[in-house]
């Protein structure tokens, strides 16, 4: 049964042991304490998960990318096993089966991420394909990366997933996510974790809860693409390459604005309009995020969590369950995001193909009266393959209104191959690679002018 059709359980916060409001309470905490607790470090803003990333990135720095290709190998043996011989403990295993009998494009695009990361990490072949601004970039930026945060996050996501911390919020928040963006009130975490943390995290977050059935194809498709936000951190990475750092304040809250506005104006437009409002397992959405008769929002969330903890094992779910989680990720996702992020960042680097791209955004730039509007024209397509490549491309151009444009809009724009975009068509979430470039060319066309408008009004 669906968990959106659960009957919601009648009941007091009194009526409740003390032990069973603990399993709620502990876990949940230690959760928002590792995803959500913004914590000062370097200069910065994180959070402690993405600590715990950075750590084992200091300390094995030098044999990650090793590592990386040793799993990316793992799942290409894996899968060519599986597809030539079919090997009943894997077909009959469901973890194993989903993991390595995957469809004929995803095997080829495994057997092409094999080819790159030892072209990569050997520096044999082509150098288009291993060079430092292409596979080479992928490998030791940002493979490294994603190992650590995929490590951390795949283990301890259970807690904010598994124990009410999600059925109390999203009880709570209902009657704004709702309204405002026809979400359930349970994507604020989504969005909260990827604002503090990363957007690799709030993605990972989403697809979770759309196998588990607690989002719609519409819903995931939507909290995907919209609200997978960039991390107060790589924002500061980003407006410091246009040499902008003194404007960071300005500049975050320009972001916000326009991702706001974003948020709100994409789903109801095609393809996430389009999207049914059906669960993973091929349901029909029933709502039911209404507070019980007789009880308000806070004892009706603080109910629907209770029950939900009271059926966990949490040895099970953190070791055996995160365990899997973590292996999914490094295995199904790594090697996607080798593969699609190196074609990528070649076709940016050494064919037109972005700046041909860029060249119908000419006129509105010029509307807008942004200065520069040629350069600037040839970089906000570029972001598709990368989220720096705009602000790299603009770090050139003299006027600082016009770099200042395209590092806002670059970090609205979400949605880039060599990491988000990649983690998207790795995930269940039902997006394809066309929809994820119209997403793209909508957020850059609905967010530019929202930025261009605030940048008059600073400059």
């Amino acid at each position: 049964m669906n968990k959106n059709n659960q009957v919601p359980v009648k009941g007091s916060c009194s009526s409740y042991k003390i032990s069973e409001i603990l399993k709620f309470l502990v876990p949940s905490l230690i959760g928002v304490t590792l995803f959500m607790l913004p914590v000062s470090q370097a200069g910065g803003i994180t959070i402690p998960i993405a600590m715990l990333s950075n750590w084992v990135q200091a300390h094995f720095a030098d044999v990650l990318p090793t590592v990386v290709l040793f799993l990316v190998m793992i799942t290409v043996i894996g899968t060519i096993v599986t597809k030539l011989f079919t090997p009943k403990f894997i077909l009959k295993n469901e973890f194993l089966n989903n993991l390595f009998n995957v469809t004929p494009v995803w095997f080829v695009i495994r057997i092409l991420a094999a080819i790159f990361i030892v072209m990569a990490v050997y520096e044999i072949g082509f150098e288009a394909i291993f060079s430092l601004n292409t596979g080479g970039l992928v490998l030791y930026d940002l493979l490294p990366i994603l190992f650590s945060v995929f490590l951390f996050a795949g283990l301890f996501l259970p807690l904010l997933l598994n124990f009410g911390l999600l059925e109390f919020v999203g009880t709570l928040l209902s009657k704004v996510m709702r309204p405002v963006f026809n979400l359930p009130g349970r994507s604020a975490i989504d969005c909260i974790a990827s604002w503090l943390g990363d957007g690799t995290i709030g993605v990972l977050l989403t697809s979770k809860q759309y196998e588990d059935g607690f989002y719609t194809k519409r819903e995931a498709a939507v909290i995907g693409t919209t609200f997978s936000l960039v991390s107060i951190t790589f924002s500061l990475v980003v407006i410091n390459t246009v040499n902008l750092g003194n404007m960071f304040v300005p500049f975050y809250v320009t972001v916000t604005i326009a991702s706001l506005v974003a948020a709100i104006m994409l789903p109801k437009l095609p393809p996430l309009s389009k999207k049914e409002d059906r669960f993973f397992d091929g349901t029909l959405k029933v709502e039911n995020e209404k507070a019980l008769a007789g009880l308000n929002n806070f004892s009706h969330g603080f109910a629907q969590a209770i029950e939900k903890a009271k059926s966990q094992d949490l040895i099970q779910v953190i070791f055996i369950d995160g365990f899997k989680n973590v292996l999914d990720m490094w295995l199904a996702v790594i090697p996607i995001v080798m593969a699609v992020g190196t074609i990528a960042l070649v076709i940016a680097e050494y064919t037109p193909i972005f700046k041909i791209l860029g060249l119908p955004f000419l006129p509105v730039l010029m509307l807008l009266q942004i200065p520069e509007a040629m350069a600037a024209s040839q970089t906000l397509v570029a972001g598709f393959a990368d989220m720096l490549l705009p602000s790299v491309l603009a770090s050139g151009i003299e006027s600082e209104m016009t770099r200042f444009v395209i590092a806002a809009v670059s970090v609205s724009q979400l949605i880039y191959l060599s990491e988000v975009g990649a983690l998207l068509l790795a995930s269940k979430i039902p997006v394809n690679l066309k929809e994820l470039f119209i997403i793209f060319i909508q957020r850059t066309l609905i967010t530019l002018p929202v930025i261009a408008l605030i940048a008059h009004l600073i400059f």
